[in-house]
Parts: C-alpha cells; sequence; structure tokens
C-alpha cells in the first residue's frame, strides 16, 4: 500500500463534510480506483466493500407475503362491490369476517394466506377485536382508497403497535397512562416533526439549552443547529475505557450529572447507540430516572430506539420516564424495510410538554390559539401528539395528514408476525447474523473491544488512535497524531482497498474512530473489511518505524 493521492490539506478540507456526504466521496474514489486498476486479476481483486450505509441486506418475507396475501382479499371485496373491467368499489365492513374465512379456505396455496390468519386471529384474540371491524380496516386500508382517519393513526393499528412496543421496548412493561401514537414517513420524519413542533408551540425557543448523549445518528447533531433553531447544544460523551486503548463507549457519571442542570430543557439519545451500537447500562438510565425525579423534572428526553430489537431484554427510556419522553421508533432495520418508510412517535397522555402548553402565558396561549383555530372551537385543548400532526402538514392541511394506509397496514403485520412465534424466530435470525459478522471483521482487524450484553452489533465504531496505543504504545499514538489527518485511514481504504467506512468523528465521536456497518455486506466481506483495515494500521506503524527508529 502506499499513502494517500490526497494532499493533507485536501483530506483536511475533505473531513469538514457530513459522513454521509464524505462517503459519497469515498465511494467514488472507489469506484475510480477499481476502473483504472490495470489488469483483470487486480479488477477483479478488490470489489468495492460500501460499509458506510445501515440498510439491511435482509429482508422479512413471511410478513410482506401476508400483505401480498391481503391485497388480493381485499381486491375480491373490491370486485364484489362494483365488477367492471379495471374498476371496483370500497370494501364493505358488513361480514368482512366471514368472506376472509371463505377466501382463506378456498386459496389455501396463496403464499402468506396462512400467516395472514395467524395474525388476524392473533390480533382478534389478544387486543379483544370486533372481527368485522378489524378485517375490514386491514381490507379497505390496503386498497388505500380513503384518508387516514384519524390521521394520527388508525384504531386497531394504534393498539396493535402499542402492544408491540410494549413486547419489544418496554419489557412487556407498558405505561400505566395510555400511549399516543402517530405513524410517520420513518424514523428521520418523526426527529423533522418533533424538533419542528416543539418550537412552533414554544416549548422550545431559539437559542436554549438541548443536550446530545454522543456519538449520535448525524441528523441529530446538525439540526439542533440549523440557524431556524440556533440550540445552545450540551454534549454528552460516552469515554470510558476498560482497559488502555480499548473503549467501553459508556457515560460516566460526571457526564450523565450534567442533565440535572435545569438549564437543559432537552436530551435526544439514540439508544442503542448509532454508531457504537450499545443499549444504555441500567445504571445511567437509573440515574437519569433520578434526575428526573428530583433535580430536572421538566426535562424532555427524546429517544429514538430503532436498534432496540437487537438487545436482549432491552428497556426504553420510555418505559421508565414515560411523563417525559417522546419515543421514537422505525420498522426499517429490523425488517429490511427502509424503503418503506415506517415510523412513529410515542407520547404518554400524562406528559411534561402538554403540562409546559396548561402552563403557558395567556399571550403564547392566544398564539397558538390562532395557529391551531381552524381545528376546532378550542385549540388550547389540542395535546401535543395531535400538533405534531398538524404541524406536519403545516396546520392548513390537517385534514389529509398521516401515513398512508397502506404503508400502516404494513406495520400492523410487521408488528403481529412479530408476536407470532414465527416473528421471534426472525428476531434471533437477524441478531445472530450481526454478531457473526461482528466476530468476522475483529478476526480479520485483530482488534480488541469490550465485551458487553448490551452490545446491538449493528454497527461497530473503532478508536483507531487508542488501537495504536494499545499495540504499539502512545509513541506511535503521538505519531499518527502529528502526521496524518484522522479520516486519512478512510481515504487509504478507499483508494487502494475499494473499502469504504464512515469517519466516527463526524458522529461526535473520536476524530480517529471509523464506523462500519454490520448490516449491508455478506458475512465474508466483513473478514475481507477487517484485514484491509488491519493492513492500513499496520501499514501506519511500519511508517512510525522508518521515521523514528523504533
Amino acid at each position: 500500500m502506499t499513502k494517500s493521492r490526497l494532499s493533507r490539506e485536501e483530506i483536511r478540507s475533505a473531513a469538514q463534510l457530513s459522513p454521509f456526504e464524505l462517503k459519497d466521496m469515498f465511494i467514488r474514489i472507489a469506484s475510480t480506483e477499481q476502473a483504472d486498476r490495470p489488469g483483470q486479476k487486480d479488477k477483479t481483486t478488490h470489489v468495492m466493500l460500501n460499509a458506510g450505509r445501515g440498510n439491511p441486506n435482509w429482508v422479512a418475507t413471511g410478513p410482506r407475503e401476508a400483505y401480498h396475501a391481503l391485497g388480493y382479499f381485499a381486491l375480491s371485496e373490491s370486485r364484489r362491490v362494483w365488477t367492471a373491467d379495471n374498476l371496483g368499489g370500497m370494501p364493505e365492513r358488513a361480514g368482512c369476517a366471514d368472506r376472509y374465512a371463505h377466501f382463506a379456505r378456498t386459496h389455501p396455496d396463496l403464499p402468506g394466506i396462512e400467516l395472514l390468519t395467524a395474525c388476524v386471529d392473533l390480533a382478534v384474540k389478544r387486543f379483544g377485536f370486533d372481527r368485522d371491524a378489524f378485517v375490514h380496516e386491514l381490507a379497505d386500508s390496503s386498497i388505500g382508497d380513503n384518508y387516514p382517519v384519524p390521521a394520527r393513526i388508525l384504531p386497531h393499528t394504534e393498539q396493535i403497535l402499542r402492544g408491540y412496543l410494549a413486547d419489544e421496548l418496554f419489557g412487556h412493561r407498558p405505561p400505566s397512562q395510555e400511549l399516543r401514537l402517530f405513524a410517520t414517513e420513518g424514523g428521520t420524519a418523526a426527529m423533522c416533526y418533533i424538533f419542528d413542533s416543539l418550537v412552533k408551540n414554544g416549548i422550545l425557543r431559539k437559542g436554549d439549552r438541548i443536550a446530545l448523549m454522543v456519538p449520535v445518528f448525524t441528523p441529530y447533531l446538525e439540526i439542533p443547529r440549523l440557524d431556524t433553531y440556533g440550540f445552545d447544544v450540551v454534549e454528552i460523551r460516552a469515554d470510558l475505557f476498560t482497559e488502555t486503548g480499548v473503549r467501553k463507549w459508556r457515560y460516566g457519571p460526571e457526564e450523565i450529572a450534567r442533565l440535572s442542570d435545569p438549564s437543559i430543557r432537552m436530551v435526544c439519545c439514540v439508544n442503542p447507540s448509532n454508531p457504537p451500537s450499545l443499549a444504555l447500562a441500567p445504571e445511567v438510565a437509573e440515574e437519569i430516572t433520578r434526575i428526573v425525579a428530583t433535580d430536572n423534572p421538566g426535562l424532555i428526553v427524546v429517544t429514538d430506539d430503532v436498534y432496540g430489537t437487537f438487545v436482549e431484554g432491552f428497556c426504553s427510556l420510555a418505559a421508565r420516564l414515560p411523563r417525559n419522553t417522546l419515543l421514537v421508533y422505525s420498522f426499517s432495520k429490523h425488517y429490511g424495510a427502509t424503503g418503506w418508510r415506517l415510523g412513529l412517535i410515542g407520547l404518554q397522555d400524562d406528559n411534561v410538554i402538554d403540562a409546559m402548553l396548561a402552563r403557558q402565558s395567556a399571550g403564547e396561549k392566544a398564539r397558538q390559539a390562532k395557529r391551531y383555530g381552524s381545528l376546532t372551537l378550542e385549540p388550547e385543548k389540542i395535546p401535543f401528539i395531535d400538533r405534531l400532526v398538524a404541524d406536519s402538514r403545516q396546520v392548513a392541511l390537517n385534514h389529509t395528514a398521516g401515513l398512508s394506509l397502506p404503508q400502516q397496514m404494513m406495520m400492523v403485520l410487521f408488528a403481529l408476525f412479530d408476536m407470532l412465534d414465527e416473528g421471534q424466530e426472525y428476531k434471533h435470525r437477524v441478531r445472530a447474523i450481526v454478531r457473526q459478522r461482528l466476530g468476522l471483521l475483529l478476526e480479520g482487524a485483530r482488534m480488541k473491544i469490550s465485551e458487553d450484553p448490551a452490545r446491538a452489533g449493528y454497527y461497530l465504531e473503532l478508536d483507531l488512535l487508542a488501537e495504536a496505543e494499545r499495540v504499539h504504545g502512545k509513541a506511535f499514538a503521538g505519531f499518527l497524531r502529528e502526521n496524518y489527518e484522522p479520516v486519512d485511514p478512510l481515504f487509504r481504504l478507499a483508494e487502494q482497498t475499494s473499502v469504504v467506512l464512515l469517519n466516527g468523528g463526524g458522529f461526535d465521536g473520536p476524530q480517529w474512530s471509523v464506523r462500519v456497518s454490520l448490516a449491508n455486506l455478506d458475512d465474508l466481506d466483513y473478514l475481507k473489511i477487517g484485514h484491509h483495515l488491519r493492513t492500513v494500521f499496520d501499514e501506519y506503524a511500519e511508517e512510525w518505524r522508518r521515521a523514528t527508529g523504533a
């Protein structure tokens, strides 16, 4: 291998980009180097391996088959109402369940019909649904012939998703108060809606102090600093080590204690984290709970729990602090459904945000009444969860707000699938996939990480500078700091091996750390990535020896 073709100044300039924009540069470099590499043998030696994005390369097939089987039944219902070439009517509710039972009996070989029936039976039994009403909601919604009503989420859908969250994120301990859900276009939309509505409702104001638990998914770093918000950001850092050169990626007591400051109005947390991919330690969750109970009772907690299903026994902050927490969740990673855009926001009925709205000044309430006055004669009574819905469509289009009904039905089937034995088997299988890839990556890289039972393993963040100190001592780590930019290893990987990783510094992790997605490549690709990463690391060590005589 050789040094990067780019100068140090060019590399330093490029490092100012967000990690995902920098990733695109690495992809261009890797693609160009691959195309320009002379000789057919060399061209096939390094296929580009892009471990920079978290889009999984698995999909849950069973619930998708059930979804398509539902579509065939729904079309039969539509044709029953109005029969003409390519023209049908709206499915009818009365007798819908009996007609579905007949459809299932007469189409036993239809892919997905058996699982669909199991999902329907489970939902009716667990949630006490009227069978006609539930099957009609499934059929009519999968057709997509109506606006979402209620706009926030359909009634059966909400109950099922509450059950799913209770099972997977709340440790089977749902909050005592009702959890209201808003179905959104993925977790990213949920993030945008939350920041926007908190400001529009005067809960947060420009310049307010908020906390971010870092390293963290980059939009949580970038959004608060936009001119629209201009928040004063306090970073709570996971900077503990288990031993010299081995990061624990855990929050120390002194870092969590900073949340005691009442001037911090909100804290945002991705749990399990991205990129370290660890669930909060129980003692940290307990300390945050204590801080809210004693020192900062008005603290708003935003927890993004998209990776929660990858940790055995996961328990969300929304379960521990239901009154203070806005929950964000997406089905994208667990089910391989990033293209479906399936997310939600959860907020308990009794919550600090609605309490804050009730205590606002007369002038602020008048401003809010003007904003939401077209929706109701008593706008001051609109809870925050419903204001989120209205704000998502600039209030004026509230009557057409809401996630599309076919998308909601896909969420329903994903959730019901999870409640079946088949869904639990699937969950353990995808967990095993990322664990296998993690092992192969570490085998190739010959690098050490901390053992942690709360590791989701969806990503891995490796601190190369810490590894340098662990293997060769402080002198080698100092040599790297003085002579190279922190993203230099990533440029070398892209140029010489066509491997694309992300810079951990872009997630407000250590500048010399790298982020590897363990979700989107074949298993053995991670062994190759590990080997390439080790080769680059050893190359720096050789350069250090030549330069210093070590």
